[in-house]
């Protein structure tokens, strides 16, 4: 069934969303979509980051086993965190907006929308960095469309109310975004970092 949705999601979003809504799935349901999900670009960016090796535009960079796996698994935690955050905010705001939805169906929202952004993670397969901004950038405009598309169906809230609605989620993430990268990099600083593998 969750693969369906993400087949749904791209090829009839808006029906696929009116299907999410008539199931009623619950928070496990929702909660295991964004943790299989985000084993994606965590597996890809290991794997890259290991065993291919990423191209600046000069020599090639590669991380040690060690060092990407406790990377990855940072950015994977980091990931599932970030949509969690992002379904609590989208809840916050649904009070706002006089919206009568549960935290599970913000859930289902943030989960959703967030698949296009971690299905950008195969593009790392090709770690060219023109590769993965091209394939991040298709990511967050059809995030961004999901978003704009789902919410009218998943939050019970007329058209004009969730454009207003889906801007200040679209705002909301992209703060949410900066803070995350922001404690990454923290994180790292405070860290021994990357070792690089010879």
């Amino acid at each position: 069934m969750l693969l369906n949705h993400v087949i749904g999601m791209y090829t009839h979003p808006k029906e696929e969303c009116r299907n999410i809504d008539r199931r009623q799935e619950t928070f496990f349901y929702a909660f295991s979509h964004i943790a299989i999900i985000a084993l994606i670009p965590t597996i890809v960016a290991y794997y890259s980051t290991v065993y291919t090796g990423w191209s600046m535009g000069g020599e090639l960079i590669k991380l040690s086993e060690s060092s990407a796996l406790l990377m990855a698994t940072g950015m994977y935690f980091g990931l599932v965190a970030g949509v969690v955050a992002l379904a609590v905010v989208i809840h916050e705001l649904a009070k706002a907006f006089e919206s009568l939805t549960t935290f599970t169906q913000s859930l289902e929202l943030a989960a959703y929308t967030a698949t296009p952004l971690f299905m950008v993670g195969f593009a790392g397969l090709y770690p060219e960095l023109w590769v993965v901004m091209a394939a991040l950038l298709i990511g967050v405009s059809y995030s961004v469309y999901l978003l704009f598309s789902g919410v009218p169906l998943l939050m019970q809230l007329p058209q004009e109310k969730g454009f207003i609605y889906s801007s200040s989620v679209v705002t909301c993430g992209l703060v949410l975004m900066v803070i995350l990268m922001t404690g990454a990099v923290l994180l790292w600083g405070i860290t021994t970092g990357p070792i690089f593998a010879s």
